[in-house]
């Protein structure tokens, strides 16, 4: 596949990981969370990378793989995800995956069961079925009692609806504008824009750039972009035609399993690395280790050993 774009495209498996979840580039994930997740009054001056793969009390309790998850240097956690395409149950996951930290945070012997701050970020290529008709792009989730009183001020879920977002470059005013800016226009940028010129962003550029990337690592972009167009292409012709929700949903399901079983059937088929590439595509998208084995060819421990890379 030949890439065009001069950046690489933050909404794909690959790009998101290769921006944010990397020591090299720590510095960007930390301004990003204190520009646009964190209150004014409560800003991260480090953090660290957690394993991003957590287990249940029990050995029959699911298991749960964040994109990225780290800690801060007062104990916060970090919970941040690039999601794709609409899923069932998409807010029940968010529910769940918050509840590792939370566990994680007991200690043995006496504990009084203080807790540090929990953020669950969804950075969504889509748009809430119910706020379909509104133009907000950030939503901030407490829990609350009956009066809309915050009963908890330690969880909280951000959600960021990107296609709400349609500010132009002339109308970026605050960090935040132009950090969802460039999140959104990122791959189709020829150069970093003037209203982006601060250092962090510099920084962002360089990261991204496509033509600085190893062999390996173009080859495993060009795999993940494949798999995010083909995916964001189901879903546009899906809607344009007017096919109903679950029609919708089903051929999503599809192209998440199908797409990978066809891939291993064309020119990647017999070939280990490409094997490896569509393991980690189906691991991103939680496909179960079964279904993994089946599609690729791979054994249950070579499957593990990729989710803990």
């Amino acid at each position: 596949m030949s890439i065009k774009e001069k950046y690489v495209n933050p909404f794909t498996d690959f790009g998101f990981k290769k921006l944010f979840g990397t020591e090299l580039n720590k510095d960007l994930l930390i301004d990003f969370l204190n520009q646009v997740v964190l209150p004014s009054h409560h800003k991260i001056a480090d953090l660290s990378y957690a394993k991003n793969e957590q287990l249940g009390n029990t050995e029959i309790d699911r298991k749960a793989i964040f994109d990225l998850y780290c800690v801060g240097t007062n104990g916060e956690r970090f919970i941040v995800e690039m999601q794709k395409a609409k899923q069932n149950y998409f807010k029940d996951r968010s529910i769940f995956y918050s509840s590792f930290p939370i566990q994680e945070q007991a200690k043995r012997g006496d504990w009084d069961f203080k807790l540090s701050e929990i953020y669950t970020v969804g950075i969504l290529d889509f748009v809430f079925t119910e706020d379909s008709d509104e133009k907000e792009v950030r939503h901030e989730v407490k829990l609350k009692d009956k009066n809309c009183r915050v009963f908890y001020e330690k969880l909280t879920f951000i959600y960021l609806e990107m296609p709400h977002f349609t500010k132009t470059e002339e109308q970026l005013e605050t960090t935040y504008d132009k950090w969802l800016y460039v999140l959104k226009h990122l791959p189709y940028l020829d150069n970093r824009p003037k209203a982006l010129q601060e250092k962090i962003f510099a920084r962002l550029f360089e990261a991204a750039e496509i033509a600085k990337f190893t062999p390996d690592e173009r080859e495993r972009y060009e795999s993940s972009l494949k798999y995010y167009r083909d995916l964001k292409n189901v879903i546009d012709t899906a809607i344009a035609e007017g096919e109903s929700k679950g029609k919708i949903e089903g051929r999503m399901q599809g192209i998440i399993e199908g797409r990978l079983e066809g891939r291993l059937e064309g020119k990647l088929e017999g070939k280990l690395e490409g094997k490896i590439e569509m393991a980690r595509n189906a691991i991103a998208e939680n496909i179960p280790v079964p279904i993994i084995m089946r599609l690729t060819g791979l054994t249950a421990e070579e499957i593990e050993n990729l989710k803990n890379e």
